[in-house]
This record gives C-alpha cells, sequence and structure tokens, in this order.
C-alpha cells in the first residue's frame, strides 16, 4: 500500500489537530481535579506536611531577622539615651549629690544658672570626686 503526499498531510493534520484538543481538554481536566483537591479538606494535612520544610525555613528567617532588628534598635536606642543623659545638665548634679561631692556640686549648680554647663569638662568632676574618696579630709592632702 502506498499513500501519497497528501493523504499523508491529512492525516498529519486531523492527528494534530486532535491531539492539541485532547491535551488542552486532558490539560483542564486535570487542572480542575487538582484545584478541587487543594481546596478540599482532604488535603490540608498532605500539603503542610509537604511544605514543612519551607514553613520552617521562613520561620527560622524571620526569627533571625526580628532578632536582628531588636539588637539594631535597642543598641540605638541605649546609645541616644546614653547622649541625652550626657546632654542633660543635671546629670553632673546627681552624680555629685550621690557621691557627697559638695564642691562639684555647687560648680554644677552655678554653671547650669549661668547657662555655662557645656563648658565644663565632665572628666574634670570625676577626677575631683575620685580624688575626694581617697582623701579623708575633705578633699586636702
Amino acid at each position: 500500500m502506498e499513500i501519497d503526499n497528501y493523504t499523508l498531510l491529512a492525516y498529519f493534520i486531523a492527528w494534530s489537530i486532535f491531539y492539541f484538543f485532547l491535551s488542552h481538554y486532558i490539560a483542564e481536566l486535570s487542572r480542575k481535579r487538582w484545584t478541587k483537591w487543594v481546596e478540599s479538606e482532604e488535603s490540608d494535612e498532605t500539603l503542610m506536611n509537604a511544605l514543612e520544610v519551607i514553613v520552617n525555613e521562613i520561620e527560622d528567617r524571620m526569627h533571625d531577622k526580628l532578632q536582628a532588628f531588636q539588637d539594631s534598635f535597642f543598641g540605638s536606642v541605649g546609645a541616644m539615651t546614653k547622649k541625652a543623659k550626657n546632654l542633660d545638665p543635671m546629670t553632673g548634679i546627681r552624680k555629685a549629690a550621690k557621691d557627697g561631692d559638695w564642691t562639684s556640686m555647687l560648680v554644677e549648680y552655678a554653671a547650669n544658672k549661668a547657662n555655662l554647663s557645656q563648658f565644663i569638662p565632665q572628666n574634670n568632676l570625676r577626677n575631683v570626686s575620685e580624688k575626694q574618696k581617697e582623701s579623708p579630709k575633705l578633699g586636702l592632702k
């Protein structure tokens, strides 16, 4: 039996059209059945088991990012609080009163009243209070 070119071309076109529609029909049925299964309650446990690794990875990454944010945030808040305490003119007086250093407290008070507290070095007052603690005679050597 011999098949001429036109008959072969006709068979090819017929089978191509049949295959095209058949494959689309099968794909559409498959998609509908998959969608129906995913939306059903029986798929929940199966999908969660399959996706458990991904969910755990997302939770770990979110935990790490939250921890990094907390460290960064509270570190910057702590630094800002420390700077704010250094800007407070009453900080020196409070420290001097706590240490019982009356001379430093009077100098701080006078500087605050005269609006000169920014010109008084904080280290100088610390050294005076340390020297006073060393000497039992109220700052006299």
